[in-house]
């Protein structure tokens, strides 16, 4: 990490006790837990998505299909991206029409990625609702877009960058502030 100096927020008993509590809430809220549907956005929201899914399994007994979600093409920075922008799997191959979406990331930051992951899905048809569950919330909305489920908020400056390492691509379970490092998200 060189001269960053980060802080814990979260280790990985936290980030599990809050997927829990997250789950239980998309529950309470929807009494008709058979129309709930979960897609990650790539790549964390995925992970937590897959963990949500499990964690309302063992809640409810009910296993709710989770798709993925690349929003590459839909961002509106696509060409501050670059000439080759990394493009990863979306899967959706069930219907989400009249369907309870929950969909699932990691940080919510401005709102932008959150804006885009709405456009692209529903170009898979029509939900009846669409909820938003974030891990962590660090503020600084550029968007009129909140998020429904939050696992915890984490008051950030500009010149902080909140990092979800999660063991499915980072080997650990833990929610980092790097500080200076540009709060690209």
């Amino acid at each position: 990490m060189g001269n960053r100096e980060e802080k814990k927020i979260l280790a990985a008993e936290e980030i599990h006790r809050i997927l829990i509590r997250l789950s239980h809430q998309i529950l309470e809220k929807n009494p008709k837990a058979s129309d709930i549907v979960l897609v990650g956005i790539q790549t964390r929201g995925v992970y937590l998505a897959r963990r949500v899914q499990a964690s309302i399994n063992d809640i409810a007994g009910l296993l709710p299909p989770t798709g993925i979600l690349d929003i590459t093409f839909y961002r509106d920075d696509l060409t501050a991206v670059g000439l080759n922008p990394i493009v990863k799997t979306t899967d959706i191959n069930f219907d989400i029409n009249e369907k309870h979406v929950v969909l699932v990331d990691d940080v919510f930051f401005t709102g932008r990625t959150t804006r885009a992951a709405l456009d692209e899905l529903m170009d898979f048809g029509r939900p009846q609702k669409i909820e938003l569950l974030v891990l962590v919330d660090r503020g600084h909305r550029e968007l009129p877009i909140r998020a429904d489920f939050v696992g915890k908020n984490i008051p950030t400056s500009l010149k902080e960058q909140v990092e979800v390492r999660l063991k499915e691509s980072d080997g650990v379970d833990e929610v980092v502030v790097i500080e200076g490092s540009g709060g690209y998200k």
